[in-house]
């Protein structure tokens, strides 16, 4: 984009930033604590749990051959992502409270294929109808960090004051703890239907007139191209590394962290409120990126996200008695989404064309939320249950994934990008 794009209004800068917000507040307010609520109070095991989490990620597989085609083609996508948010908030509040492992796996599994592909199409719809996207489009994207915080940080005090009841054993007061992250899946069905009402008043955003072309296969056929060939393999592999990250930080941090006492007043007990400093890092990354975005290559900034990535593991698997590296390595989240999977949402749109930008998007998201999730999941039980509560053996797993992946990454993608096919 040239540097002579007109301003972003602050009318649809407020209007854009409030539904980032919302939109990763809804999924910022469980998902840290899935794991351990099913483990600790569902009585699941790693294998169980893992197909939870897939089974979550199986909507963003058919996102890009049902959303991406309906909103590129014959639907608006905000009208689209108001229809997903309220059907989804009515699905993920019945989390709360389903028992059984079945009855767990066909709503997380139903609910995946509603909430999934409205990740993508957040950002498609944003990248629409933002004037600049290198400048723009970081000022906007990093609300649904701060939802993600306000939720976090709002789930670890619920915790401390609604369900801390004085006088209970240690053991008693962890399990009345863990029950109380129930309402995490509540909290998101609240924010859910906030969502799916507050879409209906977003911004116009009307389907292609390219013709009947399908146009998730066209964009098939730009993912073929590089940088973005590169991009998409590597993408199941780091997202497999990401999903690691909040498959098991949450208990790691409830079970390891000895932080002074005064955090918990900022952070709320659990490990979930912890996590967010890694958000709040994430904010900053976030900021600067439209700053460095035309001084510094596409590829260099991914080489430091998948860096970070390696770096974190590394201080989980070595470092697991330092409280102060633990939170050095929730830290480096903010670098590890930054730089790798942001900057690779705007890859994705500065190499497609336009009227297949919403399906190259859901293309994207497949991979990241989608396979990569569904492979990594299953990856995280297995390795937990083979490390066995070795701390080392767990973490030192992903690590030495993300060092492979930062050596493809320098081999194989082009140090040049091809200019936006359009704008």
């Amino acid at each position: 984009m040239s540097s002579s794009s007109p301003a972003l209004s602050g009318s649809l800068n407020a209007r854009l930033s409030v539904m980032m917000f919302l939109q990763y507040a809804i999924w910022g307010a469980w998902l840290p604590f899935l794991w351990s609520f099913l483990s600790d109070y569902r009585g699941m095991g790693g294998d169980e749990i893992g197909y939870m989490f897939a089974a979550g990620a199986v909507g963003a597989i058919f996102g890009p051959f049902l959303a991406g085609q309906i909103a590129d083609r014959y639907f608006s996508t905000e009208r689209f992502l108001a229809v997903s948010h309220l059907i989804g908030a009515l699905l993920i509040w019945q989390l709360a409270t389903v028992e059984s492992f079945t009855g767990f796996l066909v709503f997380s599994l139903v609910y995946g294929l509603v909430y999934s592909p409205t990740l993508a199409l957040t950002n498609s719809l944003a990248f629409h109808h933002l004037p600049d996207r290198d400048r723009d489009f970081g000022r906007v994207r990093l609300w649904g960090t701060f939802g993600w915080i306000v939720v976090g940080i709002g789930m670890g005090h619920w915790l401390a004051y609604g369900h801390s009841p004085a006088g209970l054993t240690e053991e008693a007061l962890k399990l009345a703890q863990v029950a109380g992250k129930a309402d995490a899946f509540k909290l998101s069905g609240a924010l859910g239907l906030l969502m799916g009402v507050y879409c209906f008043t977003l911004p116009h955003t009307p389907p292609s007139e390219q013709g009947e072309r399908n146009a998730t296969f066209e964009a098939l056929g730009e993912v073929k191209r590089q940088p973005l060939l590169t991009l998409f393999l590597l993408a199941i592999p780091v997202s497999c590394i990401h999903q690691f990250y909040f498959v098991h930080t949450e208990g790691f941090l409830h079970a390891k962290l000895n932080a002074p006492a005064f955090f918990e007043t900022i952070f709320g007990v659990g490990g979930g409120g912890f996590m967010t400093i890694g958000q709040m890092v994430e904010v900053l990354v976030l900021a600067m990126i439209p700053l460095v975005a035309t001084k510094i290559s596409r590829k260099s900034i991914l080489a430091v996200g998948l860096a970070a990535y390696a770096l974190r593991m590394a201080l989980f698997a070595y470092f697991p008695d330092s409280s102060t590296l633990l939170l050095l390595g929730v830290g480096l989240h903010g670098l590890c989404f930054g730089c790798f999977i942001f900057v690779a949402f705007m890859v994705v749109d500065e190499e497609t064309s336009s009227d297949v930008r919403a399906s190259a998007q859901n293309l994207f998201n497949l991979v990241i939320v989608g396979i990569g999730v569904i492979v990594g999941s299953k990856v995280a039980g297995w390795v937990a249950d083979w490390a066995d509560g070795d701390y080392e053996k767990l973490f030192s797993v992903p690590m030495w994934a993300s060092v492979a992946c930062l050596l493809a990454l320098l081999a194989a993608y082009p140090s040049g990008s091809r200019a936006a096919l359009d704008d």
